[in-house]
């Protein structure tokens, strides 16, 4: 997951959770102003009932529509005669007869009762109040319910007589308002989130422009480094290219010293090595030598080649960074021939057959019309020199195959050889790297033939990469650029 992505997913959760604790909080201070509104109206509701009961003119005209005239349409009031002097909590709702009663429940014939806690509660205060939410049965209404237990003095025939008073106020609005509350908070939080995160993601590629833009120029470096283009200002990021190119000038420096030392020691070398394999040359041919003497001067001999060999890879390594590269069109089944014919001795006899032709323990799979761009010379060393590491992993037979991939076209190298070992991969194109020392050394190889061949690839602005098991063989891969083939006038 890129930097770009994990910062995105964070803000985004962290507005996420700022909504949800902001709409949870919202919500929850919405609910409680509601419900304490509904509660004093309630008790003003109650208080104005309980003032219109103590007026004995008012007692009068109970049965007849009393609370209906001076309560609020939305306010349900009910007074219920207790027939029994001292009934029990449990028993108390069978026991409450109706005077008067509002009418939004008349309709359904439903009444609030009240749970046998509350009756308990007032009875037990003779005189007090107490207030509860609760469900009316049969309807779908719900309500905000006080109720007062009291004495009061009927008008002839009922005389005094103990009553329950029951005052409330549906709460079907208040859930309704906090419901569409809710779901409209809910969509604009989604809307909210959603502008946020892509707004958020714009934000942060904006900002970390600059530095996949550092990242891109330090990859485009090549094996060589190179200073990077300085921005201006004091920004984070402008400190960070500057620091980049202090350490690349460290690397330039350490560069050329190494290439200069490489240049000048493999310079120096030449000469009394070639003077060497001439004195031992001379004296293989021209002196009359026992057993014993021919034996070591041959493998001195053998020493100076391999010497020689080494001196001349470092000279190539030198000049690697500084190789003039002359690229054309390279007719890709003509040059892997010359490869196999020139390792070719190495093999059987050669033999044709079938689609592809076996050269001598060779066997090339190329479309003659095939070709690459890139300098003949150098290719031709690139791929001697993956042959030839073939050979000497003590591999029989080697294909050479070509495909055409469109813009561009890969050559693989299959041997079916000893195979390299997986730890080893990773390293295989580094300088004087060597997967066994001593063969290495009994072989001739010096560790830069693959260091090489990376370097002219890199050169073509093409790749190269290996893939092995061992005990059954490797696989070099060349990737090149594609080239038409040359008008006649310019072959």
């Amino acid at each position: 997951m890129t930097l770009r992505t994990r910062i995105t997913l964070l803000y985004v959760a962290l507005l996420a959770a700022s909504l949800l604790i902001i709409g949870g909080a919202m919500i929850g201070l919405l609910q409680g102003y509601l419900y304490r509104n509904l509660k004093t109206n309630v008790e003003a509701a109650t208080l104005q009932v309980t003032q219109l009961l103590s007026d004995p003119r008012a007692l009068d005209l109970l049965g007849h529509g009393l609370f209906a005239t001076y309560l609020p349409g939305s306010a349900y009031a009910e007074l219920d005669l207790i027939a029994s002097p001292h009934p029990s909590a449990k028993d108390l709702p069978e026991e409450l007869v109706p005077v008067e009663r509002s009418l939004i429940l008349q309709d359904s014939g439903s009444r609030i009762i009240l749970s046998p806690n509350f009756y308990a509660r007032l009875l037990a205060q003779k005189q007090g109040d107490g207030s509860a939410y609760l469900s009316t049965a049969g309807t779908s209404l719900h309500f905000w319910a006080q109720a007062e237990l009291f004495t009061i003095q009927f008008p002839s025939p009922i005389g005094t007589h103990e009553a329950i008073l029951i005052v409330a106020e549906p709460t079907n609005n208040l859930t309704s308002t906090l419901a569409l509350t809710s779901r409209i908070y809910v969509l604009t939080a989604l809307l909210v989130l959603v502008v946020g995160g892509l707004l958020a993601d714009r934000l942060v590629r904006r900002t970390l422009e600059p530095l996949e833009w550092v990242t891109q120029q330090a990859e485009s470096v090549s094996q060589r480094p190179k200073k990077l283009p300085e921005m201006g200002g004091n920004s984070e990021i402008s400190a960070l290219v500057r620091s980049l190119n202090r350490m690349m000038a460290r690397l330039e420096e350490a560069w050329e010293s190494q290439t200069r030392f490489l240049a000048d020691a493999s310079h120096e070398l030449r000469t009394p090595i070639t003077a060497i394999l001439g004195h031992v040359s001379y004296l293989l041919r021209r002196t009359p030598l026992n057993e014993q003497q021919r034996e070591s001067l041959e493998t001195i001999q053998k020493e100076g080649q391999r010497m020689q060999k080494l001196v001349g890879d470092l000279l190539e390594l030198s000049q690697s960074g500084n190789w003039k590269i002359q690229l054309g069109p390279v007719h890709l089944a003509t040059l892997l021939n010359e490869v196999a014919e020139e390792y070719a001795m190495n093999f059987a006899a050669i033999t044709v057959g079938g689609s592809s032709r076996e050269r001598g323990g060779f066997e090339l799979v190329v479309p003659e019309d095939l070709w690459v761009l890139g300098d003949p010379d150098r290719l031709h060393q690139v791929f001697a020199n993956l042959v030839s590491n073939a050979q000497k992993a003590g591999a029989s037979h080697i294909r050479l195959i070509a495909h055409d991939l469109g813009d561009k076209v890969v050559i693989r190298v299959e041997d079916n050889g000893e195979g390299i070992p997986p730890e080893h991969l990773p390293h295989l194109f580094e300088r004087f790297y060597r997967v066994d020392k001593s063969r290495d050394r009994s072989r001739g190889g010096s560790g830069l033939g693959l260091a090489i061949v990376r370097s002219i690839v890199e050169a073509h602005q093409g790749q190269v990469w290996v893939e092995s098991e061992l005990g059954k063989g490797s696989c070099f891969s060349v990737s090149l650029k594609k080239a038409q083939a040359p008008h006649p006038e310019e072959t």
